[in-house]
Parts: C-alpha cells; structure tokens; sequence
C-alpha cells in the first residue's frame, strides 16, 4: 500500500480517503466538540496519568509531524481511568500546527481552534504489542491537549530546542531524560469520545480524552514549530505547517464531560 499522503494540495486529508476508504467511516476523528451538547456522565473517572518513571528515547521528524518516543517495552508510563478499562502505555507524543498562530489544532472547541494540539498516545497493555492494539476498537487512548498563545511552556522549550537537529524527514536524534508531565495542565477535566486515529491509516481505534484545559505557547515557541520540513534533505523547501486533518462529521456518537 502507497503511503504518499500529506497536507499539501494533491496528497492531503481530502484525499485520503482514495487509499484509505475508513476515512468516510462511522468513527473518525477529529470532531467538533460542543460543550452545550456534550454529556456530563457522572460514572466517568478522574484520570490517572502516572508518567513519572517515563524513559524518552528519541525524536524523529517523519515528514508529517515529530514524534518523542519512549519506552513502552514495561509500564514506565501509563494512563488508566477516565473512560478507560484497562491500563494504557504512553508510546510517543506529536504535535499539530498551523502557518499561524491560530489556526493549529484538530479538534476544535465550538468550531474555534487553537494555535496547536498535542497528542499523546497510549495502547491498550490487554493486547500485547502497539501493533496487535490498533486492530481493535478499545486499542489506543490518545490524550489530546490544546495549545493557546501566552507565556511560553518551559518544558516544552526542551523539546523546541531539539527541532533544529531534525529539520528534514527521517532524521532522528537521540533525547532522553524528558518528562512529560510537564506538559500537562493543571485541570485534567477532560472529554471523551470514540474515534479515530488522525492520519492514515486512520483506524477507528482510539479512545479520544481531550482536555478542556489548555496549556499555553508562546508566539516564538509556535515559530521553532514552523521551522521544520516536509521534506527530505536536499529536497526542495516545504515548510511543515498546517499539519491538520479538519474536523469530521460526529454521525451517531456523543462526547461525554467528565465535568458540569
């Protein structure tokens, strides 16, 4: 199968759907999220977020975003209850966003979107391995975070500083000792809903948990962002921005609040 997708306009997510068919599936994501219609379930659980003994490994630019990998070979680093029924491994977090500073997130908040999201993805330790997890509907839990422009986030300026190393598609750098409770909110009031991943292959395997409090960039931070490339080394120049899959249509789910 043909993996030459993108965000430009031959290859992006109006695309998709040619090699990827589930892209017009019952389950995709991102969505708009209502506050006025989402549901407040009492029966939903504070999450639990123990990222403490978390071991980063590397970030890698794989010409669509970054990822930060980490060891998921053991439960360093683990998301459980909120909607969720079992215990989750953090796997990587990546980033999406816009050519400016308000136009970055996927998910969007009364059709409003934010300057970026970060998305943080966990699998489901029931099934074993990553890739066994994603074929099933309870697979992933992908904590998504919105970023808004204020003060910059300290730590996230370590993960800014590592960008320029890894400019174009398929360079890696190693980085460890990170951790990524530092990019969490205060607030872990959040939304959840059943979807899909947000780039191809786009399997409907994700428990969304998007946090309604956001953490904040500042507009220098957001330009580290754009510095990075689509593009291979020694390929022309093609600024990585507006990295996003545009809002899906909810069809027959609903988000439920774990807040009033």
């Amino acid at each position: 199968m043909s993996h030459h997708w993108g965000y430009s306009e031959h290859n992006g997510p109006a695309h998709w759907y040619k090699e990827f068919p589930i892209a017009n599936g019952e389950r995709q994501s991102p969505v708009d999220i209502d506050p006025k219609t989402a549901q407040y379930d009492p029966a939903l659980q504070p999450l639990s977020i123990h990222y403490g003994e978390a071991i980063s490994k590397k970030i890698l630019n794989n010409g669509h975003s970054f990822n930060l990998e980490f060891d998921d070979s053991q439960d360093c680093a683990v998301l459980k209850g909120g909607p969720l029924d079992s215990t989750y491994r953090l796997r990587q977090f990546h980033f999406h966003w816009g050519s400016s500073d308000g136009q970055g997130s996927e998910h969007t908040v009364n059709k409003t979107r934010y300057a970026a999201e970060l998305h943080l993805v966990h699998w489901n330790t029931k099934y074993g391995d990553f890739e066994k997890a994603v074929q099933h509907p309870d697979g992933l839990a992908v904590l998504g975070i919105f970023l808004k422009i204020g003060p910059a986030t300290k730590g996230l300026q370590d993960v800014l500083d590592a960008l320029q190393s890894i400019k174009t598609k398929g360079k890696s750098a190693a980085f460890t000792n990170f951790d990524p409770r530092c990019l969490l909110p205060g607030n872990l009031d959040y939304w959840t809903y059943p979807g899909s991943l947000t780039t191809p292959p786009l399997l409907e395997c994700v428990t969304w948990i998007v946090l309604k409090e956001p953490i904040t960039v500042s507009s220098d931070q957001m330009s580290q962002f754009r510095r990075l490339n689509f593009n291979k080394e020694g390929e022309p120049d093609e600024p990585m921005v507006d990295n996003w899959r545009p809002v899906q249509p909810l069809k027959n789910r609903k988000i439920k609040a774990s807040f009033k």
